[in-house]
């Protein structure tokens, strides 16, 4: 039974989407206007392996993921760069999706851009108007807390103490400071549409409500972010689209937890952040999902090289299992009538591992405690050599067992990309190989150790035993 942790409730709750085993999954996307962070990294990977653990278990996902193209620091920006801020925006969206394609995030269905969503946005915000929710006060609309029910009630804050929040400017114009602005009259040199209001442009929060709305309907199954966005984002979205529809907003409230540099969040307004170009100079893209994923994601990561270097050599690990057994696949006899101790206490673990796996995942996608059961297999893997006496189905039940986590995980695809050239150069390896053995066989042990060296110095480690000699692609 899959469990998830709902912010709004503070609790776990059996997960039991609205409509049988259809999930309407709405998360909150970047900012565009510049290079995405490690920070941003870790939201988007998170709920990633949440889509795709959902669609392990049979769901069907419709995954939205705004872009948020039209901002008060998007326009700061392009405004300091002398550059269209439409055309900044464009430029980090492509950017942005270089980034997560690197990190193997797989697209959104869809990933609607506030810029094109106007005319929805000014229809949500003229009923809101209509309705009583909302008021006009030269050119800028305000949604009036006071008429929200139950406001406060995902940050659990009492409205005596909701003051304005992030991104909300002391306004005079505001009957209540606590209100927060669904459209904002054009400044001087600012980008605008026209409206009922006049010129202007949205609001934040209104944006997310127009098109999670738009495209999932009046109640979704899962709404997703940064904790920072539980207040006041997510509490305004909730207010202002309960407003317009009459029905409750979202089932499940989930929130990722804080990438941190020395127990600080990690932001591009504090100046602490490594944007994810920067990482992945040093690391592989899959090495930074795995440090990523080594924690809960709602609990907080402190990033470090150090941090990153573990992560690599665990994954180096984990990879080096898989490349033995296909390895051992490719060497592997018939089938035997009879499994050997040595099998069946393969079979048994990897029973384990799959079970251990998927009861962490069912407990609020909990990767943390997933991966101690990848690496009791490839503990086990990794002791295997060319003289260990197991059945071929069985090996391929393992590495079937390791594409399962890759799969949900998304990890381990730089597996498939490198088989392509471990085909290309298996050849020439066995040819290096049977030439090394040769040397042996004449005992001029300097050049078969010179021919394993320098195999070793290319990345290509020689494994000799009884049976034979077996290799695999190793980190340089």
């Amino acid at each position: 039974m899959l469990r998830v942790y709902n912010t709004l409730t503070r609790k776990k709750e059996e997960f039991i989407p609205l409509n049988g085993k259809r999930v309407g999954m709405y998360v909150c996307g970047p900012t565009v206007y510049d290079y995405s962070h490690v920070g941003h990294a870790r939201s988007y990977v998170a709920f990633d392996v949440i889509r795709r653990y959902l669609e392990y278990k049979g769901y069907t996902v419709i995954y939205i993921q705004n872009i948020t193209d039209v901002d008060d620091k998007i326009i700061k920006r392009a405004n300091e760069l002398g550059e269209d801020p439409l055309s900044l925006s464009k430029r980090f969206t492509e950017a942005y999706f270089e980034d997560m394609e690197k990190l193997n995030v797989q697209r959104a269905n869809i990933h609607p851009k506030v810029s094109d969503h106007i005319p929805e946005i000014i229809e949500f915000i003229d009923r809101l108007i209509k309705e009583g929710y909302a008021y006009e006060v030269d050119g800028n609309v305000y949604f009036s807390v006071s008429k929200a029910k139950d406001y406060g009630k995902l940050s659990h804050q009492p409205m005596e103490n909701i003051l304005a929040g992030a991104r909300v400017e002391v306004d005079k114009n505001k009957r209540d400071p606590r209100d927060f602005a669904l459209w904002k009259k054009v400044k001087p040199g600012e980008i605008f549409w026209e409206s009922p209001w006049g010129k202007g442009r949205p609001g934040w929060h209104i944006e997310c409500s127009a098109m999670a709305i738009k495209y999932l309907g009046p109640s979704i199954d899962i709404h997703g972010g940064g904790m920072d966005l539980i207040f006041p984002h997510h509490e305004c979205e909730i207010a202002q689209s309960e407003a317009y529809t009459g029905k409750p907003f979202v089932k499940y409230w989930i929130h990722n937890g804080f990438v941190t540099i020395n127990k600080e969040k990690m932001s591009k307004s504090l100046g602490n952040f490594f944007t994810i170009r920067e990482v992945l100079e040093k690391y592989d893209g899959e090495t930074l999902r795995f440090f990523l994923l080594s924690t809960h994601y709602r609990s907080q990561i402190d990033y470090s090289d150090k941090h990153l270097q573990e992560a690599k050599q665990a994954l180096q690990r984990i990879r080096g299992a898989i490349n033995k057994l296909k390895t051992l696949i490719k060497q592997s006899r018939e089938e035997s009538k009879e499994p050997s101790e040595e099998e069946r206490e393969l079979i048994e673990q990897v029973r384990k591992s799959k079970q251990k796996f998927m009861d962490a995942m069912d407990d609020d996608f909990n990767t943390r405690e997933a991966m101690p059961a990848i690496f009791e297999l490839t503990r086990m893997v990794n002791s295997l050599d060319a003289s260990s006496r197991i059945s071929r189905s069985t090996l391929e039940e393992a590495l079937q067992t390791y594409n399962e986590f890759g799969q949900i995980l998304g990890l381990f695809q730089e597996e498939e990309r490198r088989e392509t050239y471990e085909e290309t150069v298996g050849k020439l390896v066995d040819i290096l190989i049977e030439l090394r053995n040769r040397f042996r066989k004449e005992k001029d042990w300097e050049t078969a150790d010179y021919i394993r060296e320098r195999m070793r110095e290319a990345g290509i480690l020689l494994e000799d035993s009884r049976e034979g000699t077996t290799w695999k692609i190793i980190e340089k």
